[in-house]
């Protein structure tokens, strides 16, 4: 039974390359192919959501070896890297419940997506995430764990500005992209940190050598691996992107921010517990922030007016619970909060759109009078404690002031030491020149003086441009021939077609896609 592990994420990889690959040579375009894309999207989920439960049944039945191996993906000196994953305890367990989260919001999504847009776009990310999130549950090694991680975010980012019309769409993806990032770099530096001073990147392999660490090493791979956790589940100081998460449509919503890839954190400590469990300091470290993320997060839900605002902040507040419950060493209580909370915001995220017609008449129940009597919490409140601000002021324009200054240097010092070559704006390329002698004009210009410049750099682009003229003077002009120059117009014309292809949208996704993966 443990071979099963490998079709469920397979499953719905298989869907999204299909949508993809249909959608990219036209053969899934329109309001006609939905059919077709949904049930290719759905059948696969469902298929991975069977497989699950399957799975599930036999951990049950303690019918599986806890562990599934399919050989050596990479290999390196001492280090090897495997492709295997766990088939038994927690991870199997959220496996089968976000597999039938999924399919709900798969589901879900064939009516509320009909006639959108990018229809056969959300289809196929929502599938890549699929295959993402249950990965990244199921690896038995850290950087199986990374791909999904990685890929989970790039999906997030894709549906959060699914609108790419919309500016504010794409900015608040971007600013979302770039502060999970952080975290990213955090579980990087981690998985660095493991091969050196374990040797392996495997978790089982890793936690057996973890005793025999000093504690300042065993502090730091905690602490690196904290850092990302805090950042994938929105915990201080990183909180803030999850209300800019909401811009992408309902469905993306729910499955991203309210079921699933917001536990990747959560999911990532408990994964850890030997780990973190060997480290008091960093105990204190999740208990202190997932307080106080719980508590920042109460104080902004009391101000806020619209549907979707209000739920992130109970999410945060509930996701801070439950690192405080890791810290605290109620590991069992954050499993089951994960598990139970997983399900109740994906239903309040669906319903979202419908909320308003159900609670319509119902007053609001009033905030205590001593806090409704606190201004300056109030103002702080409708503020979301100027995080935003903050961090525009400590990074953001940080860096732009360094970019200014590096350009400053670059255009002011390194250009007026190396020389920059002139602009030869009277003479034409080789073809051109023959265009030109065809239809009877006349160039004057000495051909010594072909090229001009000043500088290191300019005097080597004058000695180049002086050979390539000479070459192409003795042997290209005079032996091209009038089919040559046409054939070499029609390659023009050939080539902006397939570069008017290559700059549409969907293709540039597919690039950046392919880029992500052939660089893990």
């Amino acid at each position: 039974m443990d071979a099963l592990v490998l079709l469920i994420p397979l499953a719905p990889l298989c869907a999204a390359l299909l949508i993809g690959g249909g959608h990219l040579f036209g053969f899934l375009d329109g309001e006609e192919s939905e059919q077709t894309t949904s049930s290719c999207a759905n059948w696969a989920i469902m298929l991975s959501c069977l497989l699950a439960l399957i799975l599930l049944g036999s951990n049950l039945l303690n019918m599986n070896a806890g562990s599934f191996s399919i050989g050596r993906w990479l290999s390196s000196e001492a280090l090897t890297i495997r492709m295997n994953f766990i088939t038994t305890g927690f991870n199997v367990q959220l496996a089968a419940l976000f597999s039938v989260l999924l399919a709900i919001v798969m589901r879900f999504s064939t009516n509320y997506m009909h006639r959108e847009t990018g229809f056969h776009r959300f289809f196929f990310v929502l599938s890549l995430f699929a295959f993402a999130i249950l990965l990244l549950v199921l690896s038995g090694n850290a950087v199986g764990t990374l791909v999904g991680w990685e890929t989970a975010g790039l999906c997030s980012y894709l549906l959060i500005a699914y609108s790419y019309q919309r500016s504010i769409a794409v900015t608040n993806a971007t600013r979302v992209l770039v502060t999970n990032h952080i975290g990213d770099a955090c579980f990087i530096i981690a998985i660095g940190l493991s091969v050196a001073w374990t040797g392996t990147v495997d978790w089982n392999e890793m936690f057996a050598t973890l005793p025999q660490l000093p504690t300042s090493q065993i502090t730091g791979l905690a602490l690196c691996f904290a850092l990302a956790a805090f950042a994938k589940s929105a915990q201080l100081p990183f909180t803030p992107w999850l209300a800019r998460a909401m811009e992408g449509p309902t469905p993306s919503s729910a499955v991203f921010y309210g079921a699933v890839m917001i536990h990747a954190g959560v999911y990532l400590v408990c994964l850890l517990r030997p780990l973190f469990e060997l480290s008091t300091f960093i105990m204190a470290i999740l208990a202190v922030v997932g307080f106080m993320t719980a508590l920042y997060s109460f104080i902004v839900g009391l101000t806020q007016t619209d549907v979707k605002s209000s739920l992130v902040y109970a999410i945060s507040a509930q996701l801070g619970l439950m690192f405080l419950e890791c810290g605290l060493g109620f590991w069992q209580l954050a499993k089951w909060h994960l598990c139970a909370h997983a399900i109740v915001r994906a239903y309040q995220l669906l319903s979202a759109p419908n909320l308003m017609h159900a609670v319509h008449n119902n007053p609001i129940k009033p905030v205590s009078p001593k806090i409704a009597q606190l201004r300056w919490a109030y103002t702080a409140s409708l503020q979301r404690f100027w995080l935003d601000q903050i961090t525009d002021w400590a990074l953001v324009k940080p860096v732009r002031r360094l970019a200014n200054d590096l350009c400053y240097f670059d255009d002011h010092i390194v250009d007026r030491f190396m020389g920059a070559p002139n602009p030869v704006l009277n003479q034409m390329s080789s073809l051109v020149q023959l265009e030109e002698t065809k239809i009877g004009a006349r160039l004057d210009n000495n051909a010594d003086e072909f090229a001009q410049g000043s500088g290191l750099a300019g005097t080597l682009t004058q000695w180049t441009a002086a050979i390539s003229h000479w070459f192409e003077e003795h042997f290209v002009l005079q032996g091209v021939s009038k089919g040559t120059v046409r054939y070499g117009r029609e390659l023009g014309h050939l080539a902006n077609k397939v570069e008017r292809q290559i700059l549409r949208p969907r293709y540039l996704v597919l690039f950046v896609c392919i880029t992500l993966l052939v660089a893990f």
